[in-house]
């Protein structure tokens, strides 16, 4: 099973992306996106292929979530 976690689109260099999640970057091609990404753009990566955008609104708190259910799990001993 997989966790799409939202990356946020920083560098574009032809059909590659810089991706950030929290503080790690990763790269993600962006030919599977059925339109072109834009810088500040939130994008659902997998297995290094950017595969559609997600509103910044729903990505962001998303992501705020999933901080908060980290956060959770280590005060609990659970990582």
């Amino acid at each position: 099973m997989c966790l799409a976690i939202p990356a946020e689109v920083i560098h574009i260099e032809d059909e590659m992306a810089t991706v950030r999640v929290g503080e790690a970057l990763r790269k993600a091609s962006l030919m599977l996106l059925p339109e072109p990404a834009e810088l500040g753009d939130y994008v659902i990566v997998h297995a290094g292929f950017a595969l559609h955008k997600v509103d910044p609104e729903e990505a962001r708190e998303s992501l705020r979530l999933l901080r908060e259910l980290a956060s959770a799990a280590d005060e609990e001993g659970l990582n």
